[in-house]
C-alpha cells in the first residue's frame, strides 16, 4: 500500500513522527517545533545573550536514553538525557532546553552551520526535481557527474578544461563513489601501493599525529596494528622538521611508495603545516619516485579556494576531500588525482550509497556559497585567529599560542589540567569546543567555527574565553 506503513502486530497507516519516536503524546514534537521557532525567531544579540542558560519557553520532551549505546559513547547513560534537541545556524538546543553556541560546526563538517536556508531549499528544490536519494554507480545522474567536473576545475585553477582531459599529469580524475574520507584515502593508498609495485618493501613517510580515516590500514599509518602487517613500514616524522624530512628520504630513498599530510592537524592540535615544508616534500617526492597525498578532509570547503593545496599553490598526486563538502547533508568524500595513476578496477574503491546524487546537487550549492562569499569567509577566519591570538597575549601564564588558521584555530595551553579545565568551564557557559589532551603533552582548546561566524559572534566568543580564562588563574 503506497505511503502506508504496517507496523507491530499489523497495523497500517502512514509513517508519522509519533509512532516512530515513540511520542504519542506529542512532547518531543512540540519541544522541536518550539526550540526550532525560538532559535529562527530570535535576533543574533538576543541569542548570545543567553548562550549557557536554560530556555525556558521550550517545553521539556522526554527523549529516548543511551541504553544501547556503545560503551565509548555513553551506554546505558539513562538518567535525564542532555545532546542535541535542535539546532539553527551557529547554535542548538539540548534535550534539557540549555542554549549552546557551537564552536566546532558539528563536529567539523557543519560548514553552513545548522539547516542553512539556502541549503534547505536547495534540498526540497533538488528533491521537487526529480533528484534521486542515490543510484548505482554505473548509471550516475547529472549531479553526480557535474560535481566531479567542478572539483577537477577546482583543482586546477585557470586551467583548460580541453587541455587538462589530455593531461596524464594534471588533477583530472576524481573518484566519486565514495561516503567517506576513510575510504577516500583508502583509495589513495592502494593506488600508491600498486603504483610502489610489489617487489619491493613499501615505505609510507607520515607526519606524526596524523589522522586519515578509520580502516586497518589508515590506522595502521598512525602506529596501530603493528602486529597485522608485514611488508610495509611506517615512518612517522615531526611536522616542519625539513632536516628530519630529508634525511628519512636520503635513507629509505626509492623505497618511499607515498608521503602523507594534512596541512591543519586538527588531530594535532591544531599545527599548520609550512608551506615551505610541503614543498620540500613535493621536491624530495619527484626525486624518488614517490607520490604526494593531501588529506583535505578537515581543510577542504573551508577557505575561500575551496581545495586548500590550491591555498599554497601546490600540487600533490592526491587530493582527498570529505566532511564539510556537503555541509553535513549526507556523507560524502572524493579522491582528486592524476590521470597516469587511474589504475584501480571498478569495485577497488567504493561505497554503497557513495553516487548519492542528491548529496552531490548540495555538494555543488555548498560549493557555490563558498564562491560567492568568499572575501566573508577570509576575512571571518582571519579576526576569529587573530582574536585567540590576542587572547594569548593577554594570558601568556596559561596560553602558549594561537594554533590553526583560519576558522580552524585553537588555544595551547601550558597545562593539561587547566586546559581540561578551561574545557568544562566552557561547556558549562555553553560554548561547544573540543580539548585535544588525550596524547602526552597535549593540551589544546579547538574551534572549528560555521563559515556563516560574523564578527558580532567573534567578538562574544572571544570575551567569553577571557572571562573563563580569568576564572580558572
Amino acid at each position: 500500500m503506497p505511503g502506508a506503513c504496517r507496523g507491530a502486530r499489523g497495523r497500517t497507516g502512514p509513517l508519522s513522527f509519533g509512532e516512530l519516536m515513540d511520542d504519542r503524546e506529542g512532547r518531543l514534537a512540540e519541544a522541536l517545533d518550539v526550540g526550532q521557532a525560538y532559535l529562527k525567531e530570535s535576533s543574533l544579540t538576543a541569542l548570545m545573550g543567553r548562550v549557557g542558560g536554560v530556555i525556558d519557553e521550550v517545553p521539556v520532551a522526554p527523549c529516548p536514553d543511551k541504553r544501547w549505546f556503545q560503551r565509548s559513547y555513553g551506554r546505558c547513560v539513562t538518567d535525564e538525557p542532555d545532546e542535541l534537541l535542535v539546532g539553527d545556524g551557529l547554535f542548538y538546543l539540548t534535550e534539557q532546553r540549555k542554549l549552546f553556541l557551537d564552536c566546532t560546526a558539528g563536529h567539523y563538517q557543519m560548514t553552513w552551520g545548522y539547516d542553512h536556508p539556502e541549503l534547505h531549499a536547495l534540498l526540497l528544490d533538488g528533491i521537487a526535481r526529480g533528484i534521486v536519494w542515490d543510484n548505482h554507480s554505473n548509471i550516475p545522474s547529472a549531479p553526480a557527474k557535474r560535481l566531479t567536473a567542478k572539483l577537477v576545475e577546482l583543482a586546477n585553477p585557470g586551467r583548460d578544461p580541453a587541455e587538462l582531459q589530455d593531461d596524464p599529469d594534471s588533477l583530472n580524475t576524481v573518484l566519486s563513489g565514495v561516503a567517506t574520507g576513510t575510504v577516500a584515502c583508502g583509495a589513495a593508498m592502494k593506488i600508491t601501493l600498486i603504483h610502489h609495485g610489489p617487489d619491493r618493501p613499501a615505505v609510507f613517510v607520515v607526519l606524526d599525529g596524523n589522522y586519515h580515516g578509520t580502516d586497518l590500514f589508515a590506522q595502521r599509518l598512525r602506529g596501530m596494528w603493528p602486529e597485522y602487517f608485514c611488508n610495509v613500514k611506517i615512518v612517522a616524522v615531526q611536522p616542519n622538521d625539513p632536516d628530519e624530512l630529508r634525511a628519512v628520504f636520503a635513507e629509505h630513498g626509492e623505497r618511499i611508495a607515498g608521503f602523507w599530510a594534512e596541512p591543519v592537524m586538527m588531530n594535532r592540535e591544531a599545527i599548520v603545516i609550512e608551506p615551505e615544508y610541503l614543498r620540500l616534500a613535493r621536491e624530495l617526492c619527484d626525486e624518488t619516485g614517490a607520490l604526494m597525498a593531501m588529506d583535505e578532509i578537515q581543510t577542504g570547503f573551508w577557505f575561500p579556494e575551496v581545495i586548500y593545496s590550491v591555498r599554497l599553490g601546490l600540487q600533490p598526486d592526491f587530493i582527498v576531500l570529505g566532511k564539510g563538502m556537503t555541509a553535513g547533508f549526507h556523507p560524502l568524500a572524493a579522491l582528486v588525482y592524476r590521470g597516469r595513476l587511474d589504475c584501480l578496477e571498478q569495485y577497488d574503491a567504493i561505497s554503497t550509497n557513495g553516487n548519492a546524487p542528491l548529496a552531490a546537487y548540495m555538494a555543488l550549492g555548498c560549493i557555490a556559497l563558498v564562491e560567492r562569499h568568499a572575501d566573508e569567509i577570509e576575512a571571518a577566519g582571519e579576526a576569529w585567529h587573530q582574536a585567540l591570538a590576542q587572547i594569548a597575549d593577554e594570558f601568556p601564564e596559561t596560553l602558549v599560542e594561537a594554533r590553526g588558521v583560519g576558522h580552524m584555530s585553537g588555544l595551547k595551553f601550558r597545562d593539561r589540567e587547566e586546559c581540561l579545565a578551561f574545557h568544562r568551564a566552557a561547556i558549562e557557559r555553553g560554548l561547544w569546543l573540543r580539548a585535544h589532551t588525550y596524547h602526552e603533552g597535549h593540551a589544546t582548546i579547538l574551534t572549528k567555527f560555521a563559515l556563516p561566524v560574523n564578527q558580532e559572534v567573534i567578538d562574544f566568543a572571544a570575551e567569553a574565553i577571557r572571562g573563563l580564562l580569568r576564572d580558572i588563574k
